[in-house]
């Protein structure tokens, strides 16, 4: 009896086997398009057939483009090739950022029997992690251990970090580890020839490809990559020894000011506050912004916290952000070379447009002191500038006339320190910071919570004003907890909990629990 056609078993087309299938998964300026273009050449030079098809992400940082790329050696007839990736089914995973990979990993494209995973460790956060009130930004550490579970060979390093250094974008160092990797059956050469034939950028992207080549094969790979903190001193070490131009008596000024910072507690967090106050204002900032951390240094009890927590938040707060530090940001020539390059845009023209949404109490914030507050102490007047200033606007930074706006308005930095806002600023650090010293020779724990929770303070408009606020309610509570011995735990456990949510419910639960126990008359009251 012969079995029917339908119902016998379909052995697989040997010739699957010989398709490589790869999957990029990179969000906008990483240059997956250009690492797609460069692997497609690459497999027709060698004699390959090759398909690359993208599905686009949405927005910033919600979604990754997918890039998809199925190639096999080209016979008496062309193959037909899928569209899409799908779970199980990958050959090699290029990431272009860490939580990218997780996200692979978390879909099933990387698998232990054949898959090569190949990310980059540094972040670009997400909408989500900077979102957050606190610190939101999420584990690498959990997605470089599933990524040894789940791949069969992986490759994890910081490439963005190592394109940067080799004058490049991070597309050619993932081309680079790629080749490295000795997943695809191409020789070195063939890798070199595509970006040579692209035309664009050629000596930077084979200076980052070689790098990111050689790392690939070398027994580095498994290193742990700088922790965040370390990175930072290392940066503001580099930033500090570049300042070598200037008028005599201003460099002088500024190798004073580094060899003070240098003799204190906490030199590389000082350093990059030091310089950090310097760039937002003037060297005369930065003489202000080292007595004050002096002083809490002259303090410290040997371990370093009390004035490293000084040297770090107090510039945060005589760095507050304005419409002047926004538009000072948005004209230096850094940036704008920052974008070319990001954008691999060659002779290409860039079109730039910022986004400016200022209320009106913002722009009554940059007046004159005394003209600010007396618009101020008329609401009706002050709720006019508003109607007619509160309203979105697109600035084109790339025209002249945009560009020359900003340019006029980041130069007011001249005339902050008779502004308003400075002010205002001023007098909020002033009482901050008699509060901690009132607090440090009752408490030494109390005051480093206390120097700390000026993380709650951040970004400007209505994000500021809630930081503002969930900051002077914990203030509120300090006289209540000085005289206990966990004063510095509870202030700590306060400072999470209005990091926790952003409408400061979990905060006036904890507010309510030191209360109860705090004072009977503080509860009565």
């Amino acid at each position: 009896m012969n079995t029917p056609l339908e119902l016998r078993p379909t052995l697989p087309d040997e010739r699957l086997n010989s398709v490589i299938k790869i999957a990029i998964l990179a969000v906008g300026g990483q240059g997956g398009g250009v690492l797609t273009s460069w692997i497609e050449s690459l497999a027709r030079n060698q004699g390959y057939a090759a398909q690359a098809t993208s599905v686009a992400g949405v927005a910033q940082r919600t979604g990754a483009t997918i890039y998809y790329i199925e190639m096999a050696p080209l016979g008496s007839a062309m193959p037909v090739f899928s569209l899409a990736p799908a779970a199980g089914d990958i050959d090699i995973m290029i990431a272009a950022e860490m939580m990218e990979a997780g996200r692979a990993i978390m879909r099933g494209f990387v698998t232990p029997d054949r898959t090569t995973l190949i990310a980059s460790t540094h972040r670009t956060l997400a909408l989500s992690e900077k979102m957050a009130p606190g610190d939101g930004i999420a584990s690498s550490d959990e997605v470089r251990a599933a990524a040894e579970i789940a791949a069969d060979q992986l490759i994890l390093f910081d490439m963005e970090q190592l394109a940067i250094d080799n004058g490049s974008v991070i597309s050619s160092a993932l081309f680079g580890a790629l080749a490295g990797s000795g997943a695809l059956p191409f020789a070195r050469a063939g890798f070199e020839e595509a970006i040579r034939a692209s035309g664009k950028g050629v000596d930077a992207s084979l200076r980052a490809f070689g790098a990111a080549y050689a790392r690939a094969q070398s027994d580095t790979d498994a290193a742990p990559a700088a922790s965040p903190v370390t990175r930072a001193e290392q940066s503001g070490e580099q930033i500090t020894s570049q300042i070598t131009s200037g008028p005599k008596d201003l460099l002088k000024q500024w190798q004073e000011f580094e060899d003070e910072a240098r003799s204190l507690p906490c030199p590389q967090m000082a350093l990059s506050g030091l310089r950090k106050v310097v760039g937002f204002q003037d060297l005369a900032y930065g003489r202000s912004y080292l007595d004050h951390i002096s002083t809490f240094a002259q303090q410290d009890q040997g371990d370093g916290r009390l004035a490293e927590a000084a040297a770090k938040h107090i510039a945060n707060a005589m760095c507050y952000d304005d419409i002047i530090r926004v538009a000072d940001l948005k004209t230096r020539k850094a940036r704008f070379l920052r974008i070319h390059t990001e954008m691999a845009s060659g002779e290409k023209p860039v079109q730039l447009t910022e986004f400016f949404h200022p209320r009106g109490e913002e722009i009554i914030s940059l007046l004159p002191a005394s003209l600010g507050a007396w618009i101020e102490a008329r609401p009706r007047l002050a709720a006019w500038i508003d109607r007619r200033l509160n309203r979105g606007r697109r600035i084109r930074t790339h025209r002249l006339r945009g560009f020359v706006l900003l340019y006029v308005i980041a130069g007011l930095r001249r005339t902050r320190r008779r502004s308003l806002r400075h002010r205002v600023e001023q007098a909020h650090l002033h009482a901050w910071l008699t509060l901690c010293h009132e607090t440090l020779p009752q408490n030494y724990e109390c005051a480093i919570e206390l120097l700390q929770c000026r993380r709650l303070i951040k970004g400007y408009s209505d994000t500021h004003a809630r930081g503002l606020s969930k900051f002077a309610r914990i203030m509120a509570v300090v006289p209540a907890l000085i005289d206990r011995d966990d004063a510095g735990q509870w202030i700590a456990r306060l400072r999470e909990a209005a990091l926790g949510d952003e409408d400061g419910t979990d905060l006036d639960g904890a507010i309510k629990t030191v209360m109860s126990f705090a004072h009977p008359a503080a509860q009565a009251s």
